[in-house]
């Protein structure tokens, strides 16, 4: 991981965030497809037994690989950095909803 290169002053005024270059991938890397559906359960997919249609979730479960010893977080943004990393969230740097960057740590 990157050193900060932002400022952190006193308040937001005097302060500079600072976001990371975005990682390349490496020329041959394979195509991943993640689908993570936030706020169901097993209950809610008919791949993991539910009485409720789920065709399409269905059809893709039958060719991929599904999960079903994964501990997930209060919220999506935690959790999806413990499937993507395979840590712990807070171990990540991921204790919030991503949606709140602002570029400075934490």
């Amino acid at each position: 991981m990157e050193e900060f290169q932002g400022k952190i002053g006193k308040d937001w005024r005097t302060s500079v965030p600072w976001w990371p270059p975005q990682p390349k991938p490496k020329v041959g890397t394979p195509n991943v497809v993640l689908i993570v559906l936030d706020d169901v359960g097993f209950a809610q997919l008919g791949c993991y037994g539910s009485n409720i249609a789920t065709p399409r979730i269905d059809a893709l479960a039958d060719k991929g690989v599904r999960l079903a010893n994964f501990h997930t977080t209060s919220l999506c943004s935690p959790t999806r950095a413990c499937l993507l990393t395979g840590r712990n969230h807070h171990r990540s740097g991921m204790g919030r909803v991503a949606d709140l960057a602002i570029g400075f740590p934490g």
